[in-house]
């Protein structure tokens, strides 16, 4: 049996701090722990966190390369936020400006789940669980 508990954090680099920033806390509500500006690497780190727990890293460099690929390619595939009712939280981002791809069904758990993306184009899911 491994020690390891859950996820603690993920990290992200945006291309435009102020407009993920923007997302990330206003858009989508997560509560600012810590905001750091870096002065030798020119880089903000803002910590970020979910009432439900887990933590999001949200880091900018001076032009950071682009994502190569999507979803389908070796690496991450994507961040899952879990709710309780999807479709009050697509009613949420959508009247924010956020645009969702339709609701689809997970075939092996019966879960309903559906698709968004940050500033960057990072993929987003949201994964309901009643």
């Amino acid at each position: 049996m491994s020690s390891l508990k859950r996820i603690h954090h993920v990290a992200i680099i945006c291309s435009d701090y102020e407009r993920s920033k923007d997302f990330y806390v206003n858009k989508l509500g997560m509560e600012v722990i810590a905001e750091t500006y870096r002065v030798e690497r020119q880089s903000y780190k803002l910590d970020l966190t979910l009432a439900g727990g887990g933590q999001i890293e949200l880091f900018s460099f001076p032009e950071p390369p682009r994502r190569l690929s999507f979803p389908e390619a070796c690496g991450l595939r994507h961040l899952a936020l879990e709710t309780a009712d999807i479709e009050k939280t697509i009613a949420e981002l959508e009247a924010k400006g956020i645009e969702v791809e339709a609701i689809r069904l997970d075939e092996l758990t019966g879960c309903r789940f559906a698709f968004f993306a940050d500033p960057d184009g990072l993929p987003l899911e949201l994964y309901e669980i009643k």
